[in-house]
């Protein structure tokens, strides 16, 4: 692709949710909205195969319908109130179409299906954007009507998100999967603390894109897309190795992990609003979420998957590109815990 058109693409990816946060009318926000999405599109068609046509196919047609209920919303709020922003008077059925279509572009259950098969069908790179940058303009709208939301959907949304996520995640050898089903699961638990404590919400997105950007230079490094390749790491970059076990188990949310933050804090503040049920389910899941992460470890670093003689004998072979940034964020993402008491207030 034209380095230029490339340029103009980031860029507008980059504006989209900036516009997006900063901005307190509605119609706005969807224009930002709008424009990562349409500025995303040719990147994930951009490589000629069937599965990234296929990719941005679903893409579109799921965030198309998320944008087009979110305009009507607009439009149907404006001709109520004359005014363009959600208020306490608004309609309770506009505010639930508005909660809805924001899921679907997050991708929380039950509107996730489209979620693993795009990030699946995609370069390594661009999956980091869809599940990263991707993920903030909608949270961000989220952020700014969370005392409007409807407390019985959202928690909906949240528990369906952290049981897909976890059971999703279980039988998948794609790594590009497991990380899409990780991302529905981390989605969850923002969802849930939510209508309670959003402050939480955008320590654990912090957090969250804190420990997938370098899971991710993990993945790229190695050009590791299924669990198969990974398993060869230990020969080509055995440093990486051990990052990305770190890693791994931060974001299952083991203690002393960076990981393990977000999710004691969701869980004291949903304890705080008697949300005991909510916050137990929570924690059972996200052990099942921690199995499947440990899965991926043991495929790393104890099991040797039959190969060619000739792949045994590559030699260490660190790439410079990623030698600063990946144990920078390393560190980040696995010494954040003592900070805490300064975190949560």
């Amino acid at each position: 692709m034209n380095p230029i058109t490339l340029i103009i693409i980031y860029f507008t990816i980059l504006m989209g949710p900036v516009i997006t946060m900063s901005s307190s009318n509605l119609l706005l926000m969807w224009v930002g909205l709008e424009m990562s999405l349409l500025a995303i599109i040719p990147l994930l068609a951009n490589k000629k195969s069937p599965r990234s046509t296929e990719a941005a196919t679903k893409y579109f047609l799921t965030q198309a319908t998320a944008s087009m209920i979110i305009l009507l919303v607009i439009i149907l709020n404006y001709k109520q109130s004359g005014m363009w922003t959600l208020q306490q008077q608004t309609n309770n059925m506009l505010l639930n179409m508005m909660l809805i279509s924001l899921a679907m572009k997050l991708g929380l259950a039950p509107f996730h299906y489209w979620l693993p098969e795009v990030t699946q069908g995609i370069p390594l790179h661009i999956g980091l954007i869809l599940l990263t940058w991707q993920k903030i303009a909608p949270l961000s709208i989220l952020y700014q009507f969370y005392q409007l939301l409807n407390p019985t959907i959202t928690t909906i949304l949240a528990i369906s998100s952290v049981f897909v996520g976890a059971w999703g995640g279980l039988n998948q050898t794609q790594t590009r999967k497991i990380m899409a089903y990780s991302s529905i699961a981390h989605m969850g638990w923002m969802t849930a603390i939510l209508p309670y404590n959003p402050n939480l919400t955008l320590l654990n997105l912090t957090i969250y894109i804190l420990l997938t950007v370098p899971m991710f230079i993990t993945l790229m490094t190695n050009s590791a897309t299924t669990i198969n390749t990974l398993s060869l790491a230990w020969n080509k970059t055995p440093m990486i190795l051990t990052m990305a076990s770190i890693i791994l188990l931060s974001l299952g949310g083991l203690p002393p992990l960076t990981g393990f933050l977000p999710k004691w804090a969701i869980i004291s503040e949903l304890l705080k609003n008697n949300c005991s049920t909510l916050s137990t389910l929570m924690a059972i899941m996200a052990l099942l979420s921690l199995f499947f992460y440990t899965r991926l470890i043991y495929s790393m670093s104890l099991t040797t998957f039959p190969t060619n003689n000739n792949s045994k004998m590559i030699s260490h072979h660190q790439n410079p590109k990623h030698n600063f940034i990946l144990p920078t964020l390393t560190v980040l993402s696995t010494l954040t815990l003592p900070l805490s008491s300064q975190l949560i207030t």
